[in-house]
């Protein structure tokens, strides 16, 4: 099943990929996205959505995970 594992937002950048690189990469540093990493089915994808909101994007990272894991990933991280 997938599932959004990360959220985070940037502000007003010409290039929301470039900036987003940093971010992902410490993330995938912590224990959470080490573990999303190993346990993931394929590998996870991560989308640049526009926020209207506050004039910046918002960077998810989405995971497919086993029922199981999603089960494990959910009591430990949601």
């Amino acid at each position: 099943m997938k599932i959004c594992v990360h959220r985070f937002r940037l502000g007003d950048v010409e290039d929301p990929e470039l900036y987003a690189a940093e971010p992902i990469w410490n993330w995938q540093q912590t224990e959470k996205g080490s573990w999303v990493m190993s346990h993931s089915i394929d590998k996870p994808v991560f989308y640049t959505n526009i926020n209207p909101d506050w004039y910046g994007y918002e960077i998810s990272i989405v995971a497919d995970l086993t029922d199981k894991d999603l089960t494990y990933f959910e009591l430990r991280w949601g």
